[in-house]
């Protein structure tokens, strides 16, 4: 269909108002609280979701060669983490005990002492949130298995690229950033349940 535009004023004849059906006057729908004070009515901004600080989460360094001690730990600070670093199996458990929120522990499988496999499995018992990556030159698929069913979350073979242990470091902190939240809601679940069954007893029958 072609629309012709027409530069004179439209104006609606008797005639033309006698023959023309005109709709009713529409029936407002009273809305409470009024629309125009809902908060619907105005944008609302959301503020995005903040992202798991670095800086939060302790680094736990567990390993007994003092030059690859070294250098991981002075690479994990550049990146802004905050280190505790460890010589063996032992001081590694203690640190990762001592921990009163959730911390990361890269760790090496071949330590005097305590191994790292030794040191996941008392983390685990303890029930720390924890994040373990568990360092080894065994790149075995029998060793990563083993090494994951002893209590690792990732497993990384001598030699890396600095690289890759950011990523999974990374990968760590977004992990433990969940499992957080998770806990809090838990929380918060467990204290509404408590609230609803104190409510209940006070209740009459």
């Amino acid at each position: 269909m072609k629309l012709i535009e027409s530069t004179q004023p439209w104006q609606l004849t008797p005639d033309a108002a006698d023959r023309a059906s005109l709709p009713p006057e529409p029936i407002w729908i009273k809305f409470e609280p009024a629309w125009d004070e809902s908060p619907l009515a105005t944008p609302v901004e959301v503020a995005p979701a903040a992202a798991p600080s670095a800086t939060e989460v302790p680094i736990i360094i567990a390993e007994d060669d003092p030059v690859s001690r070294e250098l991981i730990s002075t690479v994990v600070k550049k990146w802004g983490f905050h280190t505790i670093v460890t010589r063996d199996g032992h001081e590694a458990l203690a640190a990762i005990r001592a921990q009163q929120g959730a911390a990361i522990a890269i760790l090496d499988w071949m330590m005097p002492g305590m191994d790292g496999l030794q040191v996941c499995q008392r983390a685990r018992a303890s029930e720390k949130m924890i994040y373990i990556i568990l360092l080894s030159a065994r790149g075995g698929t029998e060793n990563l298995v083993e090494g994951l069913e002893c209590g690792a979350d990732d497993y990384l073979v001598k030699p890396f690229d600095k690289n890759e242990l950011l990523a999974r470091l990374k990968v760590g902190v977004r992990v433990l950033d969940l499992q957080t939240s998770l806990a809090n809601r838990v929380r918060e679940l467990e204290l509404a349940s408590s609230e609803i069954r104190e409510l209940k007893l006070h209740m009459p029958l």
